[in-house]
């Protein structure tokens, strides 16, 4: 356990702890609680990790292979109670982003190969294998809800979490975390974070990615209740014959994103809106993303393109601070739209 030294000059306790849950590492610092206490809240938090990841597994889960196999099937069945929310959430949030957030294109993704530990080198899929099942334009929307039953219409849907889990595992951790009443805290999983309160007195100081995964971009400072999350090219890829191919996947046309290397976005609250969002906005690319930030509710948002220039909001170039003063910066006012509510994950 850390001490850091309060804005009083008291030592303040710090818990910190590891461990490996959605293929990331999930480091948790809770700060202001005695030790046993961060103990018992910090492994009742990898146990929800833990969970979710068994439950949301894209092609290790027993669960998720279930409820595809079933809706694909078209007739109504019982889900599992833990899901559903998720699958609330999805819904709204999909429907929002226009469907460039879309967790229902899991055949595209099995199809590229990237229902796999470790992507392979490999030739790209075929055009009419891809075209087909863009066709099929299969959406959150096709799933029905009626209590515990789920049901599709679509059987080209297949559920894939890959792009909100996380967030959506975050959030359920830090309202353990509040419900022992934690109220300073830090999760971070794969550069990704949502914070509670402060630490000791001061802010938390978040690092940016740059688009290629490697060094800082820029440090954010945040407290309260927020959520920071970047989607990157980098993140799960493979290279064929010197084309690299990443796991972010336009609904629309069934290829990888091109013109954007890296979306991060700043949101008060919900993770799992975070996740979310940074993957419509990189989707939505430099001629839709100001939009779709809109609809989303995204103030602070941060793109960067093939060339290198940054595309921010106003609110994020005044909240960030670029470690590269010579960036090239390109400033992009969004349109009025009312915040979206993320919602309990419970």
């Amino acid at each position: 356990m850390l001490l850091l030294a309060g804005c009083r000059g008291a030592d303040t306790p710090a818990y910190n702890t590891q461990f490996i849950a959605f293929d990331s590492a999930v480091d948790l610092s809770i700060v202001g609680e005695l030790r046993e206490q961060a103990e018992l809240a910090a492994e009742e938090v990898e146990h929800d990790f833990r969970f979710l990841d068994q439950t949301l597994h894209a092609w290790e889960s027993e669960p998720m292979a279930r409820v595809n196999r079933l809706l694909a099937e078209g007739e109504p069945f019982a889900a599992p109670p833990s899901m559903l929310p998720l699958i609330r959430q999805s819904q709204v949030l999909a429907l929002r982003s226009d469907n460039l957030f879309n967790p229902a294109i899991g055949h595209l993704w099995e199809l590229w190969g990237f229902h796999t530990d470790q992507p392979e080198c490999r030739p790209p899929p075929e055009a009419e294998a891809i075209r087909a099942l863009v066709q099929s334009a299969p959406t959150m929307a096709d799933i029905y809800q009626d209590g515990l039953l789920l049901q599709s219409d679509n059987p080209a849907v297949k559920l894939d979490f890959r792009f909100i889990a996380t967030g959506y595992a975050m959030d359920l951790g830090i309202e353990t975390l509040r419900a022992r009443g934690v109220g300073n805290a830090v999760i971070t999983v794969g550069g990704n974070v949502r914070v509670i309160g402060e630490r000791a007195g001061r802010p938390w100081r978040i690092p940016v990615r740059r688009a290629s995964g490697a060094g800082v971009l820029g440090m954010l400072k945040v407290s309260g209740d927020s959520s920071v999350f970047t989607r990157g090219a980098y993140q799960r890829n493979f290279i064929y014959q010197g084309q690299t191919y990443h796991d972010v996947i336009d609904p629309r046309t069934g290829y990888p994103v091109q013109e954007i290397h890296s979306a991060t976005v700043l949101v008060d609250g919900s993770a799992a809106v975070a996740d979310a969002a940074a993957t419509a906005l990189m989707v939505a690319g430099l001629s839709r993303w100001t939009e779709v930030a809109g609809r989303l509710g995204i103030r602070h948002a941060l793109l960067v393109d093939d060339a290198g220039t940054i595309h921010m909001t106003p609110a994020m170039a005044e909240r960030i601070a670029l470690l590269d003063d010579e960036a090239d910066v390109a400033i992009a006012p969004l349109p009025a739209e009312e915040p979206l509510q993320g919602g309990s994950p419970r």
